[in-house]
């Protein structure tokens, strides 16, 4: 049996004509490296420092940054991310691009499943708003989600792209989603407790089961 520790992080640099990203994750918390911007100074927006995790996210989208913070500290990641996309045509390639990069991050940082629990579930509450999601490291990209928004926009993140971030996350991390707000009566609410509650399921499908260290958790007994 080994005890040997994972080591499971990734980087991206993820440029495009639309999008230009720059991501360290690791899925266990700990240290990263800084990232600096083209003037050499280092990047610091939705930004918290702990003893177990680091966080920083630039997105040039506030409450994307804010998703993004939340999926990260429930999550138990550290996290350093810097998007600069087109916003002068909208927020669609800056969202979606940073959650196919977010996706691709988190597949190439976990590297297998062998061992771990593969499904997780969570009920997360804010306030009025309650969500559930469950999730499989399937190797089989599919997301459905139900999030029940109504506005237009919270803050300069449009409200149909929400879903669409999840499912391209879904997509670049090879696994199977379903994230649904149950109830609430305000869409920042319902957003947010259902980020949570992706995040805790995340953690716990990502969690090594003592006793089946080297096991693959599939009758294919292949995943990724």
């Amino acid at each position: 049996m080994s005890t040997e520790k994972r080591i499971r992080t990734a980087t991206i640099n993820r440029d495009t004509n639309e999008t230009k990203i720059q991501l360290a994750l690791n899925l266990d918390g700990g240290a990263l490296p800084q990232l600096e911007d083209a003037n050499g100074s280092t990047l610091e927006h939705a930004a918290q420092d702990s003893k177990s995790q680091q966080i920083s996210v630039d997105t040039g989208i506030g409450f994307l940054d804010h998703m993004l913070h939340a999926l990260a500290k429930h999550g138990g990641w550290s996290m350093r991310l810097r998007t600069r996309g087109d916003l002068h045509i909208d927020d669609h390639h800056t969202a979606e691009d940073t959650f196919i990069a977010l996706g691709q991050a988190f597949k190439a940082a976990l590297h297998t499943t062998t061992g771990l629990a593969r499904f997780g579930s969570a009920y997360c509450p804010l306030d009025e708003a309650l969500s559930r999601a469950v999730v499989d490291l399937s190797n089989r990209p599919y997301c459905v989600s139900e999030l029940g928004l109504r506005r237009e926009k919270i803050g300069d993140l449009s409200c149909e792209m929400i879903p669409h971030c999840l499912y391209s996350f879904a997509q670049g991390a090879g696994i199977t989603m379903h994230v649904d707000c149950i109830r609430g009566d305000n869409d920042h609410h319902r957003a947010e407790s259902a980020f949570k509650a992706l995040a805790v399921a995340l953690r716990m499908a990502c969690t090594p089961v003592v006793g089946r260290e080297g096991e693959v958790p599939s009758t294919k007994g292949v995943l990724f």
